[in-house]
């Protein structure tokens, strides 16, 4: 269903997956990958949202900071192997891989050449497109920080997603479904604090956290973490909210 593309923005030419729809797109999503990069599975995610009529680009914004999905997907395996010094093993070579992508540098690159593949996004439909933004974990921050940047979004829905604080949350004018697991206490405990930020500015905000879950719940190809209830529930009001917001 979807194709391997690259697009041109003034921080360097990024590919990129798209994944189109059988019929007229309902709209546009950016879809943001976890820190394992654009590998298959967020290849997959985009194919789905494609067969529900979205027009997806999933952006590879981290094979700039030394994490390519060859990468990505060796270390994926790694941290998932049943042997526990595999995973050990892999700890530090994380560390190591990732470290590029704290920088503050790298998060105002990033969140430039996001924009630009919303203009990319944004410039496959005749009229303005309504556009959304779906993230997941690193992908779920970078889901915030491009909803306060850019006016265009209608919806964003971060999974797992620490907010950034890089970004000026107060922007935001799309509404926000973020979905956590109650397990994950490291995003978790940021939520409470959040939600009474977010409603001092009056950014609409709503938070759906799932019992006994963990981190990565949604990513059905690691199985330590995959949770197919809370998975399909989450999938299933990312549907009904893209459908009030992008209603085509």
């Amino acid at each position: 269903m979807g194709q391997h593309i690259e697009i041109d923005t003034t921080g360097g030419r990024i590919a990129a997956y798209r994944a189109d729809p059988a019929g007229i797109p309902r709209g546009g999503i950016v879809l943001i990958s976890e820190i394992w990069g654009l590998v298959e599975h967020i290849a997959d995610v985009a194919d789905r949202f494609a067969a529900e009529g979205y027009l997806v680009v999933a952006p590879d914004i981290l094979s700039n900071a030394g994490v390519t999905p060859e990468i990505g997907a060796e270390l994926t395996a790694a941290l998932s192997s049943d042997d526990d010094a595999v995973r050990a093993e892999a700890q530090p070579r994380l560390r190591d891989a990732f470290s590029a992508t704290s920088s503050p540098e790298y998060a105002e690159w990033a969140v430039d050449v996001l924009q630009q593949v919303a203009d990319y996004l944004n410039a496959q439909f005749d009229d303005e497109g309504d556009l959304a933004v779906v993230g997941f974990c690193f992908g779920g921050t970078y889901a915030w920080a491009l909803a306060s940047r850019d006016s265009r979004i209608r919806l964003a829905v971060p999974f797992y997603g620490i907010a950034p604080t890089h970004a000026n949350l107060a922007d935001i004018h799309a509404p926000v479904l973020a979905f956590y697991g109650e397990g994950d206490e490291r995003v978790t405990s940021t939520v409470p604090e959040l939600a009474a930020s977010l409603a001092s500015t009056g950014v609409d905000f709503t938070s759906v956290v799932y019992p006994g879950v963990g981190h990565a719940f949604f990513n059905d190809t690691n199985s330590f973490t995959y949770d197919a209830d809370a998975a399909n529930d989450a999938w299933a009001k990312t549907l009904i909210a893209l459908g009030e917001k992008l209603p085509g």
